[in-house]
């Protein structure tokens, strides 16, 4: 069994539920006493929101290589950013290591791909929703059409996952709000919803909504197990 490199602790509470999710899925896998070799380097994610605010990506980038790095050295055979927005430095981070990076945003895309969607909602940081990163690796490598909430509901999504969900509070209102914005991005179209931030599965779930919506930590965790057991 391969062993998997996580470079985590943006914010612990998605790490925590990555750390849970890579477990259970190899003991599915495997059965019996099983769990996933996994080596982690958590970062103080105060640090990153900081560079992350100030635009300092270079900053961040050397930050997240650094913790790449040490993960290989201590016998990761490949590597998860377990968070959506700093896969925004994936490419300094896959050029900085000689272990495979599994980015977040292929996994999502295949599995759209393989449930048949071409036009899907996404929901995440500001970073997330307005920058290309993301969106445009989507488009490129899937063929699949993004679209995003309005100006004012893209604030309202950034203020809750950084001022509640990341500080581990979840609020029945900002859950009332996130399935208002889920609701409209259907009716504009949407045949699915990506949770797009590793927090936002913490508060909304499928039971409570019609339309799909595809959990990045979900998928990105069931994934790399794929690769571990493979």
């Amino acid at each position: 069994m391969k062993t998997i490199g996580i470079i985590g602790g943006m914010s612990w509470e998605s790490t925590a539920e990555y750390y849970k999710q890579l477990n259970e899925g190899v003991k599915q896998y495997k059965g019996g006493l099983h769990s996933a070799k996994i080596i982690l380097n958590s970062v103080d994610f105060a640090e990153v929101e900081a560079l992350q605010r100030s635009g300092e990506w270079d900053k961040s980038a050397v930050l997240l290589c650094d913790a790449a790095q040490s993960v290989e050295r201590a016998g990761a055979d490949f590597v998860l950013i377990a968070t959506n927005t700093m896969h925004k430095v994936a490419e300094q981070v896959e050029e900085a290591i000689s272990i495979p990076l599994l980015h977040i945003a292929d996994a999502t895309g295949a599995e759209l791909v393989r449930q048949g969607i071409t036009k899907v909602g996404l929901l995440g940081t500001a970073f997330t929703m307005e920058q290309g990163f993301y969106k445009q690796r989507l488009t490129d490598k899937f063929g699949i059409e993004v679209i995003v909430p309005n100006g004012v509901q893209r604030k309202l999504v950034h203020d809750v996952i950084y001022n509640e969900l990341c500080m581990g509070v979840i609020s029945r209102r900002s859950e009332d709000d996130f399935h208002t914005i889920i609701r409209e991005l259907a009716m504009n179209g949407a045949q699915g919803v990506i949770l797009g931030c590793t927090e936002i599965g913490l508060l909304v779930s499928q039971d409570e909504t019609e339309i799909s919506l595809f959990d990045t930590v979900e998928i990105h965790a069931h994934t790399a197990v794929k690769e571990a057991v493979s």
